[in-house]
């Protein structure tokens, strides 16, 4: 495909995405209208059932509802303007779309890294001192822990968005991506980037490291009180409730680390293509795929609830 235009009457960017594989674009768009259905029905089903089955109305299913939410919304300010642009020749988004898909995209990225060590924490308090665990994460504390993660997101991408937004591109508006995000941008402009790349850096420490240190002190307890357990159906159990959310974590965090803490210049572009694709495709629609098939109280809730609705009686 001809990548020549006429730069001068572009109002915003071109998303080349995955152009370089024509021969496979109606494949990625059937692949990927899949997953982001799944994605949508798999975390709307997790949402429903917890607000629906009183006995899931815990700490636990209420950050989960929170993921599951932000999964929706996170692949929702993504996904449709990737498929619009596998059939559209152009691959046009305007400038205004492309800013609201960076804050958007940027802050609901950031919620989900601290919601997932506050989910650490959780399950920490639910294993270690199950005895005070109702006393310690009370109501207040889960909707300020949540508010928290929200917050959290908004202040990182009001920062880094608008630092990156702030750098002169000279027409370079062709983006080698299928997303508009701050790495790839801080590529497209034409300026000593030092500062911005020293300000994702530290971002990254914040929002990828702090709490990946945090979950894996947390895990160091809970693994520690898990082997104390003398009972083996109590060992199996107590492993049961932090599984999940342990491979929600490093399918989550390995692909986000590997975008943002690895150099630009040491990975190819389409390694950073397929990494983003990823982690914002695959693992939301994983997380509601983990947690109900490795969780019986979801399993057991999903019954129930269908049960109800459908007026049959599961056992």
């Amino acid at each position: 495909m001809m990548r020549s235009t006429n730069e001068s009457k572009l109002t915003g960017f071109i998303l080349w995405g995955f152009s370089d594989y024509p021969h496979l674009r109606k494949v990625f768009f059937v692949i990927i209208l899949i997953l982001y259905l799944l994605t949508i029905f798999g975390n709307t089903t997790i949402i429903l059932v917890s607000r629906l089955e009183s006995k899931l109305h815990t700490p636990m299913y209420f950050f989960l509802s929170h993921l599951s939410f932000l999964d929706i919304c996170f692949t929702s300010s993504v996904i449709p303007q990737l498929l619009v642009n596998l059939w559209d020749p152009m691959k046009n988004i305007t400038y205004g779309g492309c800013v609201v898909q960076l804050y958007v995209s940027l802050a609901l990225g950031s919620t989900e890294c601290v919601l997932l060590a506050v989910m650490s924490y959780d399950r920490y308090i639910a294993i270690c001192r199950p005895l005070h665990y109702t006393v310690l994460v009370h109501p207040r504390l889960c909707m300020a822990l949540a508010s928290l993660a929200w917050l959290s997101g908004v202040v990182t991408t009001l920062v880094q968005s608008t630092l990156t937004l702030q750098l002169p591109f000279c027409g370079h508006h062709q983006v080698d991506h299928f997303i508009c995000e701050v790495p790839v941008l801080i590529k497209l402009a034409c300026v000593d980037t030092t500062f911005n790349e020293a300000e994702l850096f530290v971002a990254s420490i914040i929002f990828l490291i702090v709490p990946v240190s945090i979950i894996l002190v947390s895990y160091g307890y809970i693994a520690q009180a898990v082997l104390g357990i003398k009972s083996a159906s109590g060992r199996k159990k107590a492993f049961g409730t932090c599984s999940s959310h342990l491979m929600v974590v490093i399918i989550f965090y390995g692909t986000i680390i590997f975008m943002y803490l690895q150099p630009a210049k040491s990975r190819s572009k389409d390694q950073g293509k397929f990494v983003s694709l990823f982690y914002t495709v695959v693992t939301p629609m994983l997380n509601p795929l983990i947690y109900t098939l490795r969780n019986k109280e979801v399993k057991w809730a999903l019954k129930k609830v269908l049960g109800k609705i459908l007026g049959i009686n599961f056992t």
